[in-house]
């Protein structure tokens, strides 16, 4: 008897976005899983992040990897299982993390082995917590606030998009570096959060009339770093208020990734030569080789408690496209992801 194929659904690039994403950008199609070769694994995905850096995968600009080219799977980040191997490297049972994609099933050969980790068993650690807070989203906080933020006790750290997944650790870095923080949030929601749960010093709604007057008060003398993940005018307000000598930890400008016209921000450059600003731009690979580094001290304050997270879950490979647009819209707390599989 024939032995039933495994059936692999993947989300492959139709269209580029032209503002929001939506499900027409994608052909959602089906097909049957290749038998194994020597050295292949079959890598079950289990959770896929949704990050804005998804958004710009999706368009053919400039970037710091190839864009998703028309028909192709689209790129993401995920935590999976092996299925099943014919590599002596890997084995049945292994959960790895890399671009395992938008799709049940990735197949790695040996160059594709290479780009995957395999996640270590740390008590208490959930795959979920692997995936944002000790993973690729905690690196990012560690290393863009603690390398190129260079932060200094008593200074006042300035986190847009704070309840994000991101700017959530990175506030509560800030806590650890004994910094004053301040977050920059779209909800009294998250607002509350932010302070109460987190320790935030104070927490902005850029969606009251008066927040950047807010602002102003939270800040009495100053802003030594600004931990940016959306750019805009909330970036140039922040950048307003910047010290001498101050830091700009460029992170993400969320707020630009689904329009297209990118001449709405502009900053004075005077401002950042008569105050010395340092304004650096940078990606989590860049720090690669101290992850092992990062991941023990994030994976130890987790556990100590002195870092908190949350997650926002939808369920469903199916709901990738719409569920991209929380990132956008405000709509998620914390790490965004899909939960494709229990298995």
């Amino acid at each position: 008897m024939p032995q039933t194929k495994i059936k692999n659904r993947q989300f492959r690039l139709k269209t580029r976005p032209v503002e929001r994403v939506v499900p027409d950008n994608f052909s959602f199609i089906e097909e049957d899983v290749p038998d194994l070769k020597d050295g292949e694994v079959l890598i079950r995905n289990r959770i896929l992040s949704l990050d804005p850096t998804n958004r710009i995968w999706m368009t053919d600009m400039e970037q710091y990897m190839p864009p998703v080219e028309i028909g192709e799977v689209m790129r993401g980040l995920g935590i999976g299982r092996v299925a099943a191997s014919k590599n002596p490297n890997f084995k049945e049972g292994d959960f790895v993390s890399g671009l395992l994609g938008w799709q049940d099933f990735f197949k790695a050969g040996a160059d594709e082995l290479k780009m995957l980790s395999k996640l270590p068993e740390v008590p208490g650690v959930t795959l979920e917590t692997f995936a944002g807070a000790a993973g690729m989203t905690g690196l990012t906080a560690y290393f863009g606030l603690l390398e190129i933020g260079q932060p200094k006790q008593g200074e006042t750290l300035v986190v847009s998009a704070a309840a994000g997944a991101v700017g959530s650790i990175v506030g509560q870095l800030g806590k650890i570096s004994g910094l004053n923080v301040v977050g920059i949030a779209g909800s009294a929601e998250k607002c509350k959060w932010l302070t109460d749960d987190l320790s935030f010093d104070a927490a902005i709604n850029y969606k009251e009339s008066n927040w950047k007057d807010q602002l102003k008060k939270a800040t009495p003398n100053g802003i030594d770093i600004d931990f940016e993940n959306v750019g805009g005018e909330i970036m140039e307000t922040v950048y307003q208020r910047m010290n001498l000598f101050g830091r700009i930890v460029l992170c993400g400008l969320i707020s630009g990734y689904n329009d297209t016209d990118d001449s709405k921000s502009r900053l004075p450059l005077s401002s950042a030569l008569m105050k010395r600003l340092r304004i650096q731009g940078f990606i989590v690979m860049d720090f690669a080789d101290k992850n092992v580094e990062a991941i023990t001290k994030l994976a130890t304050w987790i556990a100590q408690g002195k870092i908190k997270h949350r997650e926002t879950i939808v369920n469903g490979l199916e709901n990738a496209p719409t569920a991209l647009n929380q990132l956008f819209d405000g709509g998620n707390v914390g790490k965004l992801l899909i939960k494709v599989s229990d298995d």
